[in-house]
């Protein structure tokens, strides 16, 4: 009898080890981390980060898990919730298709390494099937952006629910589990994943702060379908096989691949090809137009009172209330409207929390600009997008002391692209890490974990990094 696919992933799961792991996928597995902590660091005086890090501590218990930028050691239900609202606080976090995977299976992986002190090789393996897995689901159900030559259009159900099962698995990994427990664990996952809700918040302005999804819950639920399988409950193990009343009916998508899932499970790494960082803490579609904004207003000295206007082509995938809003209620919606975050970028500001402080958000120098700013689809949307997937036409205008500036970008800065230097360095990474660090934790902290996660592989005791993070 054929195995069903959630067989199959925990065959692939308990298969996993670290010493057949490709070098790009070590690589990228440390990156990841070094970024998420970052990012995390970042976001301990964010409301988002503040109420993760209440609810972590309220939930949480004592424990030996490290909410990160804090004191506090607590479960590792508490930790993950915490630290996964944590590292999505900023919008500033790692991008994989489906978008934000990293929130939503990281944070586990950290707190169950920490709690159970497993080693540096141990969370690099269980980042990089976390990712792989993810990566893999998004290959099967719904993209974000459908297109056509000459429309783009969403889906009306979107999320990144499905991250669900790359982090069980992570977790089932670092537990120790046999196949048999991590197929229940996996199946249990499915029944159990939060709702997509994503389309609803991209229709509606100003915008929820649970964003595409809440970060800290789908944590949670990943935790708990992975120790219930633990406990002996048993999961619905054809439901990721069932097309019509299975895995793909209640999460809402119409395209269902699933051999995309597991062609080549364990022999091909797909993930880090696609693997971006942000060089802004604003939403993914605004990078390119940023790296063009911000290189015209260097370049030339431009302050924002001699900015009469800024015009930009960008994504075709963005009319939508969400990007199109100027409407800025909360330090929240300068994270995603287009007009406020070119604003942001004509102040030349280094890309950091500093993005997200209320007196930048909320000054009259940022508004009155953002009413200058208009938007439009880049005419050359869809052919870019067609001769490569990372493409991201943009065009900048600014008009500035009798002058009109220009500048234009092909694709985003963070992205693997064909053009080298888009991809983010270990330099470029550091030394934002450092920057979101920055007031949080002392110099000396920053150069012990800088050194402790790119050597993470020769670290016995995971705990030891992590506690190095938790000293606030």
């Amino acid at each position: 009898m054929s195995k069903t696919i959630v067989e199959q992933l925990a065959d692939f799961t308990t298969g996993v080890e670290y010493s057949r792991l490709p070098a790009e996928v070590v690589v990228e597995a440390k990156r990841i981390l070094l970024d998420s902590m970052g990012c995390a660091l970042g976001a301990v005086d964010q409301h988002k980060g503040k109420i993760g890090i209440e609810y972590g501590r309220l939930v949480g218990g004592s424990g030996d898990a490290t909410i990160i930028g804090t004191a506090d050691r607590v479960s590792i239900f508490g930790a993950a919730f915490a630290n996964g609202e944590l590292i999505n606080a900023l919008d500033f976090d790692a991008v994989l298709p489906p978008g934000h995977v990293t929130p939503y299976v990281l944070p586990q992986t950290m707190a169950v390494a920490e709690s159970q002190q497993r080693s540096g090789r141990d969370v690099i393996t269980a980042i990089a099937l976390s990712h792989e897995m993810s990566f893999r689901f998004y290959k099967s159900v719904d993209y974000l952006r459908d297109r056509t030559d000459t429309e783009m259009n969403l889906s009306p159900v979107l999320g990144y629910s499905n991250t669900v099962f790359g982090a069980t698995a992570a977790v089932g990994k670092l537990e120790g589990y046999s196949a048999e427990v991590l197929a229940n664990a996996l199946a249990i996952a499915a029944s159990t994943s939060p709702v997509n809700s994503m389309r609803s918040w991209l229709a509606h302005a100003p915008t929820a702060t649970i964003k595409y999804s809440l970060a800290g819950a789908l944590t949670n639920a990943s935790l708990t379908a992975a120790y219930m399988a633990k406990l002996g409950h048993r999961g619905d193990l054809p439901v990721l096989d069932d097309a019509e009343l299975g895995y793909r009916r209640f999460i809402g998508t119409r395209r269902w691949e699933p051999q995309n899932i597991t062609a080549g499970l364990g022999e091909d790494w797909l993930f880090p090809a696609e693997q971006t960082f942000k060089p802004y803490p604003h939403c993914r579609i605004l990078h390119a137009p940023l790296h063009a904004l911000t290189e015209i207003v260097a370049d030339n000295d431009l302050k924002p009172e001699e900015i009469e206007a800024i015009r930009c082509w960008g994504e075709a995938a963005v009319l939508h209330p969400l990007w199109l809003s100027n409407v800025i209620e909360h330090t929240h919606d300068a994270q995603f409207s287009i007009a406020h975050g070119l604003a942001v970028g004509a102040h030349n500001i280094t890309p950091s929390k500093a993005w997200h402080d209320p007196d930048l958000v909320f000054s009259r120098s940022v508004l009155d600009l953002m009413e200058r700013v208009t938007f439009e689809p880049h005419p050359d949307y869809f052919e870019a997008l067609s001769s490569h997937p990372s493409a991201r036409p943009a065009r900048i205008e600014v008009d500035a002391r009798g002058t009109t500036f220009v500048a234009d970008r092909v694709y985003p800065k963070g992205s693997p692209t064909p053009d080298p230097q888009t991809r983010m360095t270990d330099e470029e990474l550091i030394a934002k890490f450092r920057t979101n660090a920055e007031g949080v934790i002392a110099d000396a902290q920053m150069d012990s974990i800088v050194d402790a996660v790119f050597a993470l592989e020769d670290v016995d005791d995971f705990a030891t990094v992590m506690r190095r993070l938790g000293t606030r």
